[in-house]
């Protein structure tokens, strides 16, 4: 069944609490089944919807927040052990969240399309009164008393948060599997990893443990993980989504993006999450548009451009033929393609520099009172980034300034430019886990291609394009001016709309 099939069968009279005791009325095959077996799979058809179908029916009193959170938790309970994309689960306040969506809901003071909609984090932002660890035995105990800015916004759009998802810790890490609470499992094949470092939102919206994602990028850690896990993943303009309440890898590079199954679904968390937060050093004032009313809007006059040098070296075969058939596709809805060149090359000691200063600057101390906290590969590039001199951290922060404020002359010639998500399949999760010295040679040439639009600054999404032989998802890159999100989106939406990656679904 597509993951973004018309739920409309279930009918409009179906009382509350009801769902997961649905009879086997209209349920063909599910009548031969034993109850425990029919209500899970009652609960895996209501999870299978997509974030704006999920929408639409708690909007027209289809179904209710309550049955879609019970859903989610009861795939959650049944799946999570074998994925592990959680590391804490928030039932009982996802609970009371749905119970206070479906009253208000009743009452016809509907929020929008995320009210009462069942959402995870990274387990890097701020929840009031729930742990936020980070991945870390360093920080396994840390309750915050104040939700970062993001997830303010999620609640205030009726955002039922269901849990926080595991990841690389302290988002150093391109994998998700060096965490404290074990390493996250692919969803498509629990022998790979997800990516990462937000490794665990990925898995969570592909194994459709909920609706939507929140993640962190500095480098890749949305993008190269929905490439993975074959979602949308989408990294906005630097400074349109608030980083306040986020446990910072790199002030300079970090992106707050959510993951989804379709366009659609990203446009809807993003208008939620982005805008000017004046607490937020980073924020910037813009104006935000009506981002799902811009999908709808004709790419016919879009010019794309290519940046083959750089990003199309060295490809997978796969990944190349799959970008190949891609690039043919966006053709059709498009003014057409031509080369591009971006400065791409020398990125990772511009990079490196400011990711590593400023790393460490947030970790020293840690660092130096306790260790053996950390996990042997985090440690060992926090030790390395301790040698970073003020020198070299103040001409590699100057490059990025630089880079941002010259950078946009590519758009003068065109309004996107596309490259592959990532250069190579995911590895294989017990190739990763052998020693540090093989997880960080495999780890670098998966965020290759994602990287350098951290420096850039621009909005960029991956989105499906294919799959290998060995059924792992591939991804493509989309580009384009810093604050031309709606632009992204509606190319991404244009590619979608004329494939079928999107509907296939993991089965975990």
């Amino acid at each position: 069944m597509p993951a973004d099939h018309d739920p409309s069968p279930i009918a409009p009279s179906m009382t509350r609490r009801s769902f997961l005791a649905l009879s086997a009325a209209g349920a063909g095959s599910l009548a031969i089944l034993s109850t425990a077996d029919a209500n899970q799979s009652n609960a895996d058809e209501v999870t299978s919807w997509t974030l704006s179908n999920a929408a639409e029916q708690v909007r027209r009193k289809r179904v209710s927040p309550v049955e879609l959170t019970q859903a989610c938790l009861a795939r959650i309970e049944n799946l999570n052990p074998t994925i592990n994309a959680f590391i804490t689960v928030m039932a009982d306040s996802a609970m009371d969240a749905a119970r206070v969506a479906e009253a208000e809901i009743h009452r016809g003071r509907w929020r929008g399309p995320l009210h009462g909609i069942p959402i995870a984090v990274k387990d890097l932002f701020d929840t009031a009164g729930v742990r936020t660890t980070a991945a870390s035995e360093l920080f396994k105990d840390r309750v915050p008393t104040q939700d970062a800015e993001v997830v303010r916004r999620l609640k205030a759009a009726g955002g039922v948060i269901v849990g926080k998802t595991n990841m690389h810790e302290f988002a150093y890490g391109g994998t998700s599997a060096v965490s404290y609470f074990g390493p996250v499992r692919n969803p498509w094949n629990n022998d790979y990893v997800t990516g990462g470092s937000s490794g665990g939102s990925a898995a969570a919206v592909a194994a459709e443990l909920c609706y939507g994602a929140l993640g962190t990028d500095t480098a890749a850690s949305v993008r190269q993980p929905a490439a993975y896990c074959g979602l949308v993943g989408l990294k906005p303009t630097y400074g349109l989504v608030s980083n306040r309440g986020v446990i910072p890898l790199s002030w300079t590079l970090d992106h707050v993006g959510p993951f989804a199954r379709t366009v659609a679904d990203a446009a809807v968390l993003l208008q939620a999450i982005a805008g000017y937060d004046p607490l937020d050093l980073a924020s910037r004032q813009t104006s935000i548009p009506d981002y799902s009313a811009g999908l709808r809007t004709s790419t016919s006059s879009l010019r794309v451009g290519v940046a083959r040098d750089f990003f199309f070296a060295d490809l997978d075969p796969e990944i190349a033929a799959a970008i190949n058939d891609a690039l043919g596709a966006l053709q059709k809805p498009t003014s057409g393609l031509r080369d591009v060149a971006l400065p791409a090359r020398g990125q990772e000691r511009i990079r490196g520099g400011v990711r590593s200063a400023e790393a460490y600057a947030y970790h020293a101390e840690f660092v130096e009172k306790s260790p053996e906290r950390y996990q042997p590969e985090t440690l060992q590039r926090l030790r390395s980034d301790g040698e970073v001199t003020a020198r070299a951290y103040i001409a590699a922060r100057r490059e990025v300034d630089l880079v941002r404020r010259t950078i946009g002359k590519v758009f003068e010639t065109v309004d996107v430019v596309v490259t592959p998500t990532t250069a190579v399949s995911p590895p294989a999760l017990a190739d990763v886990t052998r020693d540090v010295a093989t997880s960080l040679a495999l780890g670098g040439p998966t965020i290759r291609n994602t990287s350098p639009f951290n420096v850039y600054g621009w909005p960029t999404i991956s989105i499906p394009c294919g799959f290998t032989r060995a059924g792992l998802p591939i991804g493509l890159q989309i580009a384009g001016a810093a604050g031309q999100e709606a632009t992204v989106l509606r190319l991404a939406h244009a590619f979608e709309r004329t494939t079928e990656w999107h509907r296939r679904r993991a089965m975990t």
